[in-house]
């Protein structure tokens, strides 16, 4: 039997995965009020993946990394998969209305727990879709 390190793929099963478990985010704007307030520091989960009405951090299109609710999967203009991202006060920031969805390669972590202040977890909306 060959070795990993000699260019050939691991056993079956999954790859380790080499990202950090955890970190954390820093809320900026006031788009994801009256749940989310500027200053807020998030603990993220770099390793899960999204489900609808997950409070999110993606990279949109222009390169700006934002704080976004994953309201469900869509499929891109190139035929990826992504995600339509909103923001919880529509009135303010940029998220899918304005840019399209977001692939799924920029959902780079959910949001698990709001650090500080008033620590607390951050659940998914009940009935998070909505329509557009």
């Amino acid at each position: 039997m060959r070795t990993a390190e000699r260019g050939t793929p691991p056993p079956r099963g999954r790859r380790p995965d080499r990202r950090p478990r955890w970190g954390f985010a820093r809320v900026v704007g006031a788009s994801m009020r009256p749940g989310l307030s500027p200053g807020d520091l998030l603990l993220v989960d770099y390793r899960r993946g999204p489900r609808p009405g997950d409070v999110v951090v993606a990279r949109l299109a222009d390169g700006t990394v934002a704080v976004k609710r994953a309201v469900e999967p869509r499929t891109t203009a190139s035929g990826r998969a992504g995600w339509w991202l909103l923001s919880d006060d529509p009135a303010v920031g940029v998220d899918s209305r304005h840019r399209g969805p977001v692939p799924q390669d920029d959902v780079l972590a959910v949001v698990r727990a709001r650090a500080w202040p008033r620590p607390r977890a951050v659940r998914g909306r009940r009935g998070a879709r909505r329509t557009v």
